[in-house]
């Protein structure tokens, strides 16, 4: 789909799935700048490229969003959309052992970080005459993810977000959904499986294998599929979707 000029933020982009979403937006006709923590892979991102620029930001502390909203403004000009991608693990625990400290941190990236953006957004894309606002939650909010109690709590709470923004927000011509990936086959995702496989001892094919029974399509996700559904959503075609929950997961039915 053409983009073409589309002036879109989105956090969490210089590694992972957010890279390829950034590409894929760039690729497209969108003006991209991408926020990350990684200071090496925001350089790395954006090196030598003039439509796709970047900075350094921890979106779970305020004062730097308002930063990097200051600093898109400089490199965009405006927003038409934007993308909340940004997430951390949190920790693998029973609930009973999870720390303040790191509850504190899961819901301040994965939620706070989610509210900092939309607060600078919100006036941007109402200047801008309306736009789009994704927010990336995950299949867990619907399955449930025993040991990751943080990490859930926070993508439900992603759903909420959704859910009153998109009320609030259609007046205004701006449209919020939410997108749900299923089990990515990336670095990231594949190190989760492969970690858990060493701590149960098992094979790691036969770990793959298990997980998948419990996917409807029995297959993990390319992030090149989570980047298409977003590009779909901030396009005109999709000028009417607002409000929903849309997973990209081959229909995850559980989680373990």
């Amino acid at each position: 789909m053409n983009l073409q000029g589309l002036r879109v933020i989105i956090t969490g982009a210089a590694g992972g799935a957010g890279i390829t979403i950034a590409q894929r937006f760039h690729a497209a006709g969108a003006r991209v700048h991408v926020a990350d923590i990684d200071e090496a892979a925001i350089e790395a991102v954006s090196d030598g490229d003039d439509g796709i620029s970047a900075s350094r930001c921890d979106c779970g502390n305020a004062d730097q969003v308002a930063r990097l909203f200051a600093e898109a403004d400089t490199r965009l000009g405006g927003l038409d959309a934007l993308i909340n991608n940004v997430g951390i693990a949190g920790p693998t625990a029973a609930a009973e052992d999870v720390s303040p400290e790191e509850w504190d941190r899961t819901i301040g990236v994965n939620l706070s970080g989610f509210f900092y953006c939309v607060r600078q957004a919100i006036p941007r894309l109402k200047q801008t005459g309306g736009g789009s606002i994704l927010n990336v939650s995950s299949t867990s909010a619907r399955t449930g993810l025993p040991m990751r109690l943080p990490y859930a709590v926070s993508k439900v709470g992603v759903l909420g977000m959704t859910e009153t923004l998109a009320r609030e927000l259609g007046p205004f011509n701006i449209r919020v959904n939410s997108i749900l990936p299923g089990w990515i086959n990336n670095a990231r995702g594949n190190a989760v499986i492969e970690r858990k496989a060493a701590e149960l001892g098992v094979d790691l094919e036969q770990m793959i294998a298990e997980n998948t029974e419990f996917i409807s399509m029995r297959t993990r996700i390319e992030p090149e599929e989570i980047a298409d559904m977003m590009i779909f959503l901030c396009s005109h075609q999709a000028r009417h979707v607002s409000g929903q929950h849309i997973g990209v997961c081959g229909n995850a039915e559980y989680e373990r």
